[in-house]
């Protein structure tokens, strides 16, 4: 299963390592790594549809399904 989240389409992204001697001097630079993102395993019930959902779902998209509801924050990103 990929590493992205099905609600906000979030993923991992390539980001650069720079220490503080780094940035004074400009020497020695400490190369690419790999920033990956929150993802948790949610299960959650739809009354709506009277089943239960289970989605990889970033940190940020359960925060916003408990502000707006299951069933519309997951049909409008086109999981219904």
């Amino acid at each position: 299963m990929a590493k992205e989240c099905a609600v906000t389409g979030k993923r991992s992204r390539v980001g650069g390592r720079y220490s503080n001697r780094t940035r004074a001097t400009q020497f020695n630079p400490g190369g690419k790594k790999r920033r990956q993102v929150n993802l948790q395993k949610k299960t959650m019930f739809i009354p709506e549809l009277g089943k239960s959902v289970t989605a990889m779902l970033s940190t940020k998209a359960i925060k916003t399904i408990n502000k707006n509801g299951a069933y519309t924050t997951l049909k409008k990103a086109g999981l219904l």
